[in-house]
């Protein structure tokens, strides 16, 4: 084949000997997509057929114990993940009078993690595409696993404050590099199972963090305790990673011998594939929808299942135990049925992907919005209609992780990884938590000085006296909370139709970006069938 179509050829580059050592990988050389006759000529002739990969599985029985015991390990991490992130939510109401703080510093804690954690992303991103994927996930779970447990003995909010931002650096550090493992080890179909099993960890790990921080918290008698449980569980983690043997780049597409290209060109290359900003612009929308409903979710219902006759009393470790439940139990569904989906309707409908994110979205925001007016009233219609939405919302997780690894090319797949880690959280759940607490702080605050000001003429009418009354002094009441909660949250609803409009766009580009990434892939294994002394970047 011509190497003046989008090719360059370098000199012969063996394989690493050793996985595990840190052995850089970068060139000056690049890989460009091929959109051209000449490849599609070749894969259309047979071609193809020479360089298909070696790793194909043909079911869940052919997979061997290695693969199996990696992708449990990467899934075992993911899900101690998310447990971190949302067992304080489970203790949110202890730490706020633990601290004294109000709604909008109780959000910033969340805010801080996800701020370091975006921002540590592009570092990984870079790191995963050219160093040993394994050393740098061993080190993060390391990072955060030893951070987690030092700010459980924090007396100061600030210092509090201080060490959940250093939890995110640990935890970048494994997610951007994760699925490109799992898109190394498998392809087409079974990587998508594989995908729908690893996500399975998300909303399951989010709903064990608000049971087993909220029960621990109520076994031990503190707060702290709750985040004493996954430092243990991260230690085991750092030594089932060291266990792993860390697949070659590009192995499942049956190229080993891929050249990472300069960090630049990466990003110039991910920044104009359409159906990689927009499935990331929706998954935005996602990720802003699900950090705010997963942090102020508990003490949302915990105010209004108070508000019913007879729950008064009500404790806020019941409501989180509830809340969990729903939580594991709709991502056990939603996970597995979105990828169960795209795999049926791919073959006939090559767009399905971003349809059935898209439409998980709409589906979702009248039950949300249902949940949010009924929880005061009923708290079985409440969890119903919570548990529903959420299945819809789930439906997105391996879809859109699906999207990203098949329509970006191996070499550049960390980086993609990372790039949408900023984006999503920069844009979604790194400030959704602060601002649903900021409008909550807000409408509080109207509710407050109406009050203040009807008492004020009451006592005028009373008395002649025409004293002030300071509305900060007035004590919020629990339908006050739980109202200023509501209007907040019903935001999030809006932001729900938006991210089904940038699915919807998406479908229109993916077909085509998935077949240019696979033409990419394709006419580098015919050049270095070609010539085996040859290397293709």
């Amino acid at each position: 084949m011509p190497t003046n179509q989008g090719y360059q050829k370098v000199s012969t580059e063996a394989p690493m000997a050793d996985s595990s050592r840190i052995a850089s990988r970068s060139s000056s050389q690049q890989l460009m997509p091929p959109d051209t006759a000449s490849v599609s000529a070749s894969l259309e002739s047979g071609e193809q057929d020479k360089v298909q990969s070696p790793y194909q599985y043909h079911g869940l029985r052919s997979i061997g114990r290695r693969e199996w015991f990696t992708v449990s390990v990467l899934c075992f991490v993911n899900l101690i993940n998310y447990m971190d992130r949302f067992t304080i939510a489970g203790v949110l109401t202890d730490i706020q009078q633990h601290f004294d703080i109000r709604d909008d510093q109780s959000g910033l804690l969340q805010t801080a993690f996800v701020l370091s954690y975006m921002i540590c992303a592009p570092i990984f991103g870079y790191l995963g595409d050219r160093y040993s994927r394994r050393w740098i996930m061993a080190l993060g779970v390391a990072l955060w696993s030893g951070t987690t447990l030092l700010g459980s003995f924090m007396n100061q909010y600030g210092w509090f404050l201080t060490f959940r931002a250093l939890v995110g650096i640990g935890e970048a550090s494994y997610s951007t590099i994760a699925p490109t493992i799992i898109s190394d080890l498998f392809i087409s179909d079974m990587r998508s199972k594989m995908l729908a099993f690893f996500y399975f960890a998300i909303p399951v790990g989010s709903g064990l963090g608000y049971i087993i921080g909220s029960e621990t918290a109520k076994l031990m008698g503190t707060w702290r305790w709750a985040l004493r449980v996954t430092p243990i569980l991260g230690a085991v983690a750092v030594v089932m990673i060291w266990l792993c043997k860390e697949p070659q780049r590009g192995q499942s597409e049956g190229s080993h011998n891929l050249v990472v290209t300069s960090y630049r060109e990466d990003l110039k290359d991910i920044v104009k594939n359409p159906s990689f900003m927009l499935s990331t612009a929706g998954f935005t929308c996602v990720s802003f929808v699900a950090g705010a409903l997963a942090w102020w979710g508990p003490t949302f219902m915990h105010f209004g299942i108070q508000l019913q006759p007879g729950n008064e009393d009500i404790s806020l470790s019941s409501v989180s135990f509830m809340f969990g439940g729903v939580a594991l139990l709709s991502g056990a569904i939603g996970v597995p049925l979105g990828s169960y989906l795209s795999q049926v309707f791919k073959k006939r409908y090559p767009r399905c992907d971003p349809i059935i994110c898209a439409l998980g979205l709409l589906i979702s925001v009248p039950l949300i919005a249902a949940a949010m007016i009924v929880v005061s009233s009923s708290t079985a219609w409440a969890v119903t209609l919570i548990f529903f939405a959420e299945l819809a919302l789930n439906l997105n997780w391996a879809i859109v992780a699906d999207i990203l690894l098949y329509v970006v090319m191996p070499t550049r797949r960390s980086t993609a990884e990372a790039f949408q880690i900023l984006v999503s959280h920069a844009l979604g759940d790194a400030g959704s938590p602060y601002l649903v607490g900021v409008i909550s702080e807000a409408v509080k605050s109207l509710r407050r000085t109406e009050i203040a000001t009807a008492l004020h003429e009451e006592i005028i009418e009373a008395s002649g006296n025409n004293s002030t009354i300071a509305f900060e002094s007035i004590d919020d009441s629990k339908e006050t909370k739980f109202v200023a909660l509501q209007y907040a949250l019903f935001a999030t609803c809006v932001v729900e139709v938006l991210g089904a409009v940038f699915f919807l766009i998406t479908s229109f580009y993916v077909t085509r970006d998935r077949e240019r990434a696979k033409r990419a892939i394709a006419g580098c294994q015919i050049e270095m069938s070609e010539s085996s002394s040859n290397s293709c970047n």
